[in-house]
């Protein structure tokens, strides 16, 4: 029974050894396979792409027709369905809100949105729509200009929302009465001074717009432009409140006229 014993001790020097190895080994070369890997992407990079200017183009002109794909105009379902519906489906698939008269928010999820539930609310004017953080541009705009009846509109943090956007709202200027530009940062005063068509409006934000140079003095001036409107905005006056007064939209509804 002694040299089972001995062949024991023999055998686990040579096992350690082996996976001691085998972790060396393999240490060892996953830096060189990542070496490997990098000097391949960057070869298909540099194959293809001769300064860093043309990447850029590349990337930006992909960026734009990924943008104006999420804007394309819902003509078939406006058609066959109403500018309720095509309205709807358009906010809802950029990731928004919308609320159609006497019903609670619809709000996009992980899973999209049902259309069939949608369609219940064909005759159901909206009355709100929450587009904040969404990819909508001037031309997606037209999905939103629809809906005659619309009284309140956020469009916080839109990164496409520009001046040029501003200037195509008074299409909606006999029922538009919240309207919140917080955040875009392509808004200037020039966008701000197409909102004289807005007679209606009841309430506007216009808090840290980062392209508009004179913040205090723009909110003056929209407050002369719009003196039925209460402007939530800028820093002008001294001891006045840091940021914008939150609002839970789950619960908001449109002012009354």
């Amino acid at each position: 029974m002694a040299a089972p014993r001995a062949c024991l001790r023999l055998v686990a020097p040579i096992w350690n050894l082996s996976t001691s190895g085998s972790r060396c080994l393999s240490s060892g070369v996953t830096p060189e396979g990542n070496q490997r890997k990098g000097g391949m992407l960057f070869q298909l990079l540099a194959d293809r792409f001769y300064d860093v200017e043309v990447l850029r183009d590349y990337l930006f002109q992909k960026q734009l027709s990924k943008v104006h794909k999420k804007n394309r105009s819902f003509v078939g379902i406006k058609k066959r369905y109403g500018p309720y519906i095509a309205g709807a489906s358009f906010v809802l698939k950029q990731g928004g809100a919308v609320k159609f008269q006497g019903q609670e928010w619809i709000r996009a999820t992980g899973h999209g949105y049902s259309r069939l539930k949608l369609l219940n609310f064909q005759a159901v004017p909206i009355e709100a729509v929450d587009a904040s953080d969404c990819a909508i541009n001037y031309e997606g705009l037209d999905n939103v200009l629809a809906l005659k009846e619309l009284q309140s509109l956020w469009l916080q943090r839109c990164p496409h929302v520009d001046d040029w956007c501003l200037s195509r709202l008074h299409q909606l200027a006999s029922s538009l009465q919240e309207l919140s530009l917080a955040g875009c940062p392509r808004i200037s005063e020039r966008g701000l001074a197409c909102l004289h068509h807005l007679q209606n409006l009841r309430r506007l934000d216009i808090s840290d717009l980062p392209a508009v140079s004179n913040p205090g003095l723009t909110q003056i001036l929209v407050e002369e432009m719009l003196p039925k409107c209460e402007v939530v905005g800028a820093e002008w006056a001294q001891d006045l409140k840091s940021g914008p007064e939150e609002q839970s939209r789950d619960t908001a509804s449109p002012l009354p006229t």
